[in-house]
């Protein structure tokens, strides 16, 4: 399964790559600051195509089409087509795509992929987590030493207030703050030790789920 779902994955980041930037049409869905392109419905469908023939009995669950409820087996994707649609539409290389399946309720297996940088993150449950196909692990860095990613949740501006409060307050207590655009992508790199830290105030089920396996 998880080779093949990793198939899948880079196939998603062919259309990514492979975007039209001179013709994208871009709409606001419920703020100005929610995004949506063809491409983000283009990766969408072909991941609902090509993982349900994998585990036709699954449920979807995806950003930009809702919720599938598909059969009772118990399983469901959890699925951004591209988390960091603004990135993406300005041709800014902090996009990924991330595909979560849970299994009665808890996450079993976690992709999140880095289309402009080949790389695929992933975990299974209870078997560690990878990059690429080498295993990976959290920074122990005290905050200190540390760098912290953070969001701030654009499709939702009513916590700007708290967000930068706590942005400050952990500047002012590590090495330094990032905000780079994909809660997904930031996470994976927490596990990898990239980063020690990552917050935002307001995510949704598929903003994270890959990825909280992974981390």
């Amino acid at each position: 399964m998880l080779e093949k779902m990793a198939l899948i994955m880079r196939r998603a980041g062919d259309i990514i790559r492979g975007a039209d930037h001179d013709a994208m049409v871009i709409e606001a869905k419920s703020s100005p600051g929610d995004l949506v392109t063809y491409y983000d419905f283009a990766v969408q469908d072909m991941l609902f195509q090509e993982l349900r023939s994998l585990l036709p009995e699954a449920g979807f669950i995806g950003e930009e089409k809702g919720v599938n409820t598909g059969g009772n087996a118990g399983y469901c994707f959890l699925v951004d087509p591209i988390d960091g649609t603004a990135n993406f539409v300005r041709d800014y290389h902090h996009s990924s795509v991330s595909v979560g399946l849970a299994y009665a309720g808890r996450l079993v297996l976690g992709l999140v992929l880095n289309p402009y940088l080949d790389e695929l993150f992933y975990a299974q449950a209870g078997q560690g987590a990878f990059l690429n196909g080498r295993p990976i692990r959290a920074s122990e860095r005290g905050l200190p030493e540390g760098i912290v990613l953070f969001g701030t949740s654009p499709h939702d501006k009513s916590r700007v207030d708290e967000t930068f409060a706590l942005a400050k307050l952990l500047h002012l207590n590590s090495l330094d703050v990032r905000r780079s655009g994909s809660a997904a992508l930031d996470l994976c790199y927490v596990a990898a030790g990239r980063c020690e830290l990552f917050f935002e105030m307001r995510l949704e089920p598929w903003d994270y789920a890959a990825a909280s396996l992974i981390v």
